[in-house]
């Protein structure tokens, strides 16, 4: 027998939400899987190289994640159009014309599948979806048909362990084997929300691994997907329409559930720059934040440029600040604005800075 047919899925935008069923899916169909590679400044500097230079830095990642996979010689690219995975908002445009512009910017490439996934189509839609995929696999039906199964109860168990606080990289290391429950949940003495967007949420590199600093500074994490989705999709009056894309919108009913439940200690909105709807996510974070000055709020700007350390002295001053508010509270000392900006300088509410964090 001959090799088994390799399909190949780039870490980045929605590989985060969407790997465990599409592993599973590929898998039960006899299909091999191959992730890129973990990024790094090689795959960075790749993806930067073959896209404008006013593409947002997500972009200029995706490329470079599909140019280490024709590396890997794989056999197909799997690249999704995704428009809508649930209610009636859709993802970001440039969801759904990557594979096209990864045709037109690189060479050489695997045949890719460019499926459209628009879930807003009936009930039915991602079954045939499956079909249409694993159809280039196998003429089963049958076999589809268990792999479309397969895929939704990874997915379900996928999903499961992210809402009982397991962030999304670890959910996936446990749904592989790779540890329990019991290794990821850490007990800190602060608990934060990072917002934003899951593909640079969860890329340590281009995050510059915020949420393992705030772990190794004893701070709990949370961010949008572990919040129930019957928290994001209540209609709110503060919202008179909700945001067009999907995750836009997420973001911002996230912040507006922790803002009225004071259900954590602060809250860092990760942002990217040249991302025209990020930056009216911060904006509309940062204008509430001012609202509730009770929450302390920070908004932090990744490019590729972004610096290790200029992002670990931001959150080592964030953290330092909400413990020393912490305490004042405690013995009953007033904390008003005044007394941050006393404090801290440029800060807003607590501590707040939308400078690149560019070392």
């Amino acid at each position: 027998m001959g090799r088994p047919i390799t399909v190949g899925i780039p870490r980045a935008f929605g590989f985060y939400l969407y790997y465990p069923m599409w592993k599973e899916f590929f898998e039960a169909l006899g299909v091999r899987v191959v992730a890129s590679s973990p990024t790094t400044r090689e795959i960075l500097d790749n993806g930067v190289r073959e896209t404008v230079s006013d593409a947002c830095v997500p972009l200029k990642l995706f490329h470079g994640h599909v140019q280490d996979l024709a590396d890997k010689d794989v056999d197909y690219l799997f690249i999704p159009r995704l428009v809508n995975m649930a209610r009636d908002a859709v993802f970001c445009p440039k969801f759904l014309g990557l594979p096209d512009m990864i045709r037109y910017s690189l060479d050489d490439l695997p045949p890719i599948i460019d499926v459209r996934i628009d879930l807003r189509k009936g009930k039915l839609e991602a079954l045939k979806i499956c079909y249409r995929v694993g159809s280039l696999f196998t003429k089963n039906i049958f076999k589809i048909y268990d792999a479309y199964n397969k895929s939704i109860s990874k997915f379900g168990s996928f999903k499961d362990l992210v809402k009982k606080g397991i962030g999304l990289t670890d959910a996936m290391k446990i749904l592989h084997g790779k540890g329990s429950e019991t290794d990821f949940k850490h007990n800190g003495e602060l608990t934060f929300a990072v917002l934003g967007y899951p593909y640079n949420i969860y890329d340590p590199y281009v995050s510059a691994d915020v949420i393992g600093k705030l772990h190794n500074m004893g701070v709990n994490v949370i961010t949008t997907e572990m919040i129930p989705d019957e928290v994001l999709n209540i209609d709110s009056p503060e919202f008179r329409k909700e945001a067009f894309w999907i995750l836009s919108h997420r973001a911002l009913k996230a912040a507006h559930y922790l803002f009225d439940t004071k259900s954590v200690d602060g809250i860092i909105h990760l942002t990217a720059f040249g991302c025209g709807p990020d930056f009216m996510v911060n904006k509309l974070i940062e204008l509430e934040a001012k609202k509730r000055t009770h929450m302390p709020f920070m908004s932090l700007m990744i490019d590729e440029q972004t610096g290790d350390a200029g992002v670990l002295t931001r959150l080592q001053a964030f953290v330092d600040m909400v413990k020393l508010r912490k305490a004042g509270e405690k013995e009953g000392v007033a904390w008003n604005e005044s007394s941050d900006l006393s404090l801290y300088g440029d800060v807003s509410h607590g501590y707040k800075t939308a400078a690149r964090a560019d070392g």
